[in-house]
């Protein structure tokens, strides 16, 4: 629950301050994000499936960031967009997360019935 307050408040952070980020970081934000997002739904499944653990969460939530920002950095270096890779993985990890929590809290509620 709390990750989930986190990223309302800092959806609407971001809604509220205009940062303007600079062409060239654009693939490191990205990837930075959904690596942050897919730890968010990550620990929201922990969470409902009652193993969440907050240090299992925090380092995967920076070890991702840094991880992807670092493909991202290395792509960029050598010419190949690297970053592309994250992309997916995160992108797909953070689907399956929504579908499970998705799940989770629809058979949560239909045993409060």
């Amino acid at each position: 629950m709390i990750a989930f307050l986190g990223l309302i408040i800092g959806i609407i952070v971001g809604a509220i301050w205009k940062v303007n980020i600079p062409e060239k970081f654009s693939p490191y934000m990205s990837v930075a994000i959904l690596a942050c997002l897919d730890s968010v739904f990550g620990a929201m499944r922990a969470r409902l499936s009652k193993n969440f653990q907050a240090d299992i969460f925090i380092s995967g939530f920076f070890g991702n960031s840094v991880l992807a920002a670092g493909l991202a950095y290395l792509g960029d270096k050598l010419g190949v967009p690297i970053y592309i890779a994250a992309v997916i993985v995160f992108g797909g990890r953070i689907f399956d997360n929504f579908a499970i929590v998705r799940r989770l809290l629809i058979e949560k509620a239909k045993s409060r019935q």
